[in-house]
């Protein structure tokens, strides 16, 4: 079925305007249940649509290691795209980048700065997002907001921001630090945030190598060289506390995939399970969008405004997520919050729910809204609007 015959079909099913109330899911009669993964914690997330797929303890607080190099990586990726730094300025590496003078790196993953060294900005962010290196995050947060401290209040800003619950950073790199947690969920919404609001800066997260002072530092995302699955990103961490984790998306058509897994028990499983994940949601789901947001879904009545008529629909593209081959049976009908609309309605102002079912259960809603101004009509056209409605009222819809 084409499009134009979906949304043809879709604007017919308005008309009945019906209603239910309580979204049931009914993919479990329709695709199988998900793999069993070896891991503390894990989840499955369509990226386009935020639908879980599946999941399991996703809101169990754990030690993100690592993974805090997202959000470190996301605020600079918002500092570049605000003007407030450039990716060619230069950065002077502090005394607090330096490994050999900080207990706290030695060991652990590194760009290899030296105190005096003047960096560029992008140079230090593909330290962060390709080697990990744990001095290249100290030395560009410096840059950005003048502290380490000053910084990390920036992540946790963002944090609330993007409305986690269960996050709170406490270094700009993920080294253990009591009180720094996060959780499968949050990582996925923190990676959806990444691709979604940054995408210059996500884009580093494919690169396979850097080499830096003539030292030649690998990804360590080895699902970008699976010749299984399309893998652009996106971060693993791994700390004694933590254990092995790893967030990973990829993409097959329209679909991107966003898969977390926390505290797996070594490298390779971490690696194999995520890959286990992203197969099973590729193949058995699709990312669809039957209604977009510059396509009108439905007309409706207008009362006492400087139009009768008015395009309802939705502020953003509706992407749902549907067990693969269900696009044929996907119907949608929607509900008015109100028995009449009336003006003055502003574009973008929420007049009801949108129902998209299968089987006839609703498997998910998205707000109808008005796709254009309607401002009050003059006296007299009102005048004839309250004569009209009153017949209305009496005659049902006869005058209409």
């Amino acid at each position: 079925m084409t499009n134009t015959r979906f949304t043809s079909r879709l604007r017919h099913l308005a008309a009945t305007s019906l209603l239910i109330l309580a979204p049931v899911s009914v993919f479990a009669e329709q695709a199988p249940a998900a793999p069993g993964i070896d891991a503390k914690a894990w989840i499955l997330m369509d990226y386009a649509s935020g639908k879980v797929l599946a999941e399991s303890s996703a809101d169990q607080r754990l030690d993100p290691a690592s993974l805090t190099k997202m959000m470190t990586s996301y605020v600079v990726g918002q500092a570049i795209k605000a003007g407030k730094i450039k990716p060619d300025d230069r950065v002077t590496v502090g005394q607090d980048a330096w490994a050999t003078g900080n207990p706290k790196l030695r060991g652990s993953s590194l760009m290899f700065l030296k105190p005096g060294d003047r960096i560029p900005v992008h140079e230090l962010n593909k330290g962060i997002v390709i080697q990990s290196g744990n001095d290249a995050c100290i030395a560009l947060a410096d840059y950005v907001a003048g502290s380490q401290d000053a910084f990390i209040g920036l992540m946790n800003n963002y944090v609330k921001a993007m409305g986690l619950q269960n996050t709170h950073f406490m270094t700009v790199h993920g080294l253990d630090a009591e009180g720094q947690y996060s959780t499968a969920r949050d990582m996925a919404l923190i990676a959806q945030a990444l691709i979604r609001d940054v995408p210059e800066e996500y884009a580093l997260n494919k690169e396979k190598e850097f080499t830096f002072n003539k030292i030649r530092q690998i990804n360590r995302n080895r699902l970008l060289w699976s010749t299984n699955l399309n893998v652009d990103g996106v971060k693993t961490g791994h700390t004694s506390g933590a254990g092995n984790n790893l967030v990973a998306s990829a993409t097959e058509g329209d679909m991107r995939l966003i898969s977390v897994v926390l505290g797996t028990g070594s490298d390779a499983i971490r690696f194999r399970e995520s890959e286990k994940l992203l197969t099973w949601g590729f193949r058995f789901f699709e990312t669809v969008t039957p209604i977009k947001a510059d396509a009108p879904f439905a007309q409706q009545r207008v009362w006492f405004g400087d139009r009768s008529q008015v395009n309802l629909g939705v502020a953003k593209d509706a992407a749902l997520t549907i067990p693969k081959g269900q696009m044929k049976n996907l119907k949608a009908s929607y509900k008015l919050t109100t028995p009449h609309l009336e003006a003055p309605l502003k574009k973008n102002q929420v007049v009801g729910t949108i129902d998209f079912q299968l089987d006839g259960k609703t498997i998910e809603q998205r707000p109808l809204v008005v796709m254009q101004d309607v401002q009050e009509g003059g006296f007299f056209s009102r005048m004839f609007d309250f004569v009209m409605m009153k017949f209305n009222g009496w005659f049902g819809k006869w005058f209409s």
